[in-house]
């Protein structure tokens, strides 16, 4: 069982990063995902299926990281973007907008990046971006995150990623995204 937040985990040097077959494996990222991101059953079942469905477009890829003990407690997939999924259209005329439609083509989607509460902090979104950045054939990289001065956006901002587009509405979400891009390789922040 996952530790809840508050606990205290084991010392995530530990922890592994490295391939996860997330189809195998997704009831766990997304009861990581529902922590993180407090998502009720409902959506889970939504989220389900749309990760399932992502990983059969062509070169989409997983990573996980896990305890020694084999729990999933942080996880990331993307793809290589293509303008006709739905995320991709929805956030293409903010982009043209802000003067930057060109960053959907030949650009490497986070699609979603979670770790559990319980392991944040620690470096481990940082060692799951860089690493599946690291594998992409395409110059650059693009997500979305919501839009507010979040731990998650001070990583993107501090790997190189910017704003592209802002305020980006999603049908039915309560907050607005912004839209980030970052040049591939990502840009290690330098040591203290």
């Amino acid at each position: 069982m996952l530790e809840m937040p508050g606990d205290h985990p084991p010392d995530p040097r530990g922890v592994v990063v490295g391939p996860l077959d997330l189809a195998a494996r997704v009831d766990d990222a997304l009861a990581v995902q529902a922590v993180a991101f407090g998502l009720t059953d409902e959506e889970i079942g939504v989220r389900r299926h749309i990760v399932l469905r992502h990983l059969t477009s062509p070169g989409a890829r997983a990573l996980g990281a896990t305890t020694p003990e084999g729990r999933l407690v942080g996880f990331v997939y993307g793809m290589p973007n293509d303008r006709t999924h739905w995320w991709s259209t929805i956030v293409q005329p903010y982009l043209r907008a802000a003067g930057h439609e060109d960053w959907l083509d030949d650009a490497f989607v986070i699609t979603e990046l979670h770790v559990h509460p319980g392991y944040q902090n620690r470096g481990i979104g940082r060692r799951l971006i860089t690493a599946i950045t690291d594998g992409a054939v395409q110059p650059r990289s693009i997500l979305s995150a919501i839009d507010t001065d979040s731990p998650a956006r001070c990583l993107y901002r501090s790997l190189g990623y910017r704003d592209l587009a802002r305020p980006v509405l999603f049908p039915s979400a309560p907050s607005p995204y912004a839209v980030m891009g970052a040049p591939l390789p990502l840009r290690l922040p330098t040591p203290r």
